[in-house]
């Protein structure tokens, strides 16, 4: 075998390393482009799910707000009631 031989399939061979490396690396992106693609559904599904929890939460702050006004004009109708009378 000569010289230009060995370095001749001493090349080759790393090529077919690079190029088994290349394949490797593809297939990794790949799989972290899946990941990420997942990972950005699931984070806008939690937005969504987060902003429908906010929504709800300000209107049991507003039902809160307008039991409270309720009962505060009850207690009043009842003090009014139970009051004695200052003409008595």
């Amino acid at each position: 075998m000569s010289a230009t031989q060995v370095k001749f399939e001493l090349l080759e061979k790393k090529l077919r390393k690079a190029v088994e490396v290349f394949k490797q690396a593809q297939a990794e992106k790949r799989a972290l482009e899946r990941e990420l693609e997942r990972s950005k559904a699931e984070y806008k599904q939690g937005s969504k799910g987060s902003a429908a929890l906010e929504k709800e939460l300000q209107a049991l702050r507003r039902e809160r707000e307008e039991v409270r006004s309720r009962i505060a004009k009850l207690v009043e109708q009842i003090e009014l009631l139970t009051k004695p009378d200052s003409a008595g």
